[in-house]
């Protein structure tokens, strides 16, 4: 099929008169303009807190069937010389990169260049040959079981703050001995794919991923302030920086050497990516095939559904569809969100963490399209607020079930008591209230409203808890090594396939995991010969026993890479 992509000078003028056409209204607003003055108003005050001089800030687009409704930018782009954010301010939009890697592979599989059933060894010999496939379509919907590499290659010894490259990335790829799981079997998110992909880009091109993007994509929209961002030193004009608060509440500048080019590193502005939402629904660059492709998803091998389309993931908010993506590096927090029914779009970038650009998108899109969302508002009686006082459970019985509790590899609860009510944190995540409903069952809201319940033994004590069909075991003291036993782990362990090794001592009676970058992690015990660890690229570190039941190595986990081998030498 061929490409719309249009090339000869008078088309790409004709695309571009049709471009700045669909953004050129942006005085014309939903309904009347005092209530488009209103809306704005009540957008200026989600961004009240960082608009000013001393804190780092955000650029934010509403876009409504090709009018630009709101433009705009809020706080500082650079707090050193005090360079306010505007529409033209250059964010690194981090994992919002995604979708545009994704339309490049919709592109080359409509003019039949690829196809999404290709072993990726095809284009990428260097990768190992594992015992199944992976395929283009893997790595397009993140089910490809590669590990990801940000926590790969900290437990490797670099840091985030280092100069990460996409060459360095790769040969982590092309190192990787084994699999998280069995191709198309899971999701589990992979900017590895992502990277893979823009290699594939370039092999079937001849061309740089930046250069490929910037001739196919960029250009023909008129996104003249947009490119991957393939040398981290390159001086970029308009560019923000990236801020982190300190304890002290001070704002910290966050280095920046990322070139993970199809996963992440991509530049751009808003005025930039207004041209790239109206495309959304014009499909003037790519074509309605390629637009169609590019949200089409892939069940897993037993048919469960998979919300993630090429770069975009595909859901639901208020009876509304919707196609989004989050990014978040170095600082910079980014957030995209389409209500394709409604021609509909958020753009909402920041240079700093102290708000989530996803719900706050979310907001915005809530003022703007109140009315269609209501009228999805299923019909039934009205849900009054429960004026009831909360049920109290006596401390004693609270008491009862604290403590650890294992839902699998890498996967612990931790319940603790802060007051009169429970707190449940499971691994590297954050801390969650539970409700009661019972004396025995809470409900947890971060957890989606999914409820745990206790179970007790004929003596009363507390075993296990029940967790969406798991049966939980309780971590007994009994289970966990005694300093003697603590010292039967110590000793230097070795990656072969990161290239690095960590001595394992005891310290103050401590398990600690000595690195020459990290320092000191400290090994908790969790269950048996299963360590938690206190760095989160290693928050699962079990033990390997041979026959004999020496141990002979240990498996590190973490969410999106599992079971990485270090053996003991």
């Amino acid at each position: 099929m061929e490409r719309a992509v249009f090339t000869d000078k008078a088309s790409f003028g004709a695309v571009l008169v049709l471009v700045l056409t669909c953004l050129a209204g942006e005085s014309f607003g939903v309904g009347t303009p005092w209530r488009t003055d209103t809306l704005t108003r009540r957008v200026d005050a989600l961004f009240s807190d960082i608009d000013n001089e001393n804190s780092p800030g955000a650029a934010v687009l509403v876009v409504s069937n090709g009018q630009v409704l709101l433009k705009k930018g809020y706080g500082m782009a650079n707090l050193e010389h005090k360079v306010p954010v505007t529409p033209e301010t250059v964010f690194d939009v981090a994992s919002v990169s995604k979708q545009f890697t994704g339309m490049a592979i919709a592109m080359l599989v409509e003019e039949g260049t690829i196809s999404l059933k290709d072993d990726i060894r095809k284009y990428i010999p260097e990768m190992p040959q594992f015992d199944d496939t992976i395929t283009v379509g893997h790595l397009v919907h993140h089910t490809s079981g590669l590990r990801d590499w940000p926590g790969t290659l900290a437990l490797a010894g670099w840091r985030m703050d280092d100069i990460i490259s996409f060459d360095q990335i790769l040969r982590m790829a092309f190192h990787q001995q084994d699999l998280n799981f069995k191709p198309g079997s899971e999701y589990s998110y992979s900017n590895t794919g992502y990277n893979l992909l823009a290699r594939l880009v370039e092999r079937v091109s001849g061309k740089s991923f930046r250069e490929w993007t910037q001739e196919h994509i960029f250009s023909p929209l008129g996104m003249n302030h947009t490119h991957f961002h393939d040398e981290y030193s390159e001086v970029v004009p308009g560019k923000a920086y990236g801020y982190s608060r300190g304890g002290d509440g001070k704002h910290n500048a966050v280095a920046n050497g990322l070139t993970a080019l199809g996963s992440s590193s991509l530049f751009t502005s808003i005025n930039d990516m207004a041209r790239w939402v109206v495309n959304f629904e014009t499909h003037l660059v790519g074509g309605t095939a390629v637009w169609d492709r590019m949200l089409q998803r892939e069940a897993l091998n037993n048919g469960d559904p998979n919300s993630y389309a090429f770069g975009l993931v595909i859901g639901t908010h208020r009876g509304l569809k919707t196609v989004s993506h989050s990014g978040g590096w170095a600082a910079f927090s980014t957030f995209v969100l389409h209500f394709p029914g409604e021609a509909f779009s958020v753009v909402v970038l920041m240079n700093h963490g102290s708000l989530s650009p996803g719900k706050t998108a979310y907001s915005i899109a809530d003022l703007y399209l109140s009315a269609e969302m209501d009228a999805r508002k299923p019909a039934g009686k009205e849900i009054r607020p429960d004026n009831h006082k909360p049920l109290e459970v006596p401390v004693a019985v609270l008491n009862s079930y604290t403590g650890t509790y294992r839902l699998g590899p890498a996967w612990y609860i931790t319940i603790s008591r802060e007051g009169n009510r429970l707190i449940t944190q499971a691994t590297a995540e954050s801390a969650m209230p539970m409700t009661p409903l019972s004396d025995t069952s809470f409900r947890v809201e971060g957890y989606g409203g999914s409820s745990i319940t206790f179970i007790r033994d004929e003596q009363g004590k507390v075993t296990s808890f029940r967790y969406r069909g798991l049966t939980c075991p309780r971590v007994e003291p009994g289970m966990l090594p005694d300093l003697a036993g603590l010292r039967t782990f110590a000793g230097i362990y070795y990656s072969e396939e990161l290239e690095t090794r960590y001595k394992l001592v005891i310290e103050d009676g401590k398990l600690k995991a000595m690195h020459k970058r990290h320092g000191a992690i400290e090994l908790i015990p969790a269950w048996k010969d299963e360590f938690r660890g206190k760095a989160w690229f290693m928050p699962l570190v079990k033990f390997i026993r041979n026959e004999k039941g020496e141990i002979t190595g240990f498996l590190v986990s973490q969410p999106r890479s599992r079971n990485q081998r270090f053996d003991k030498m």
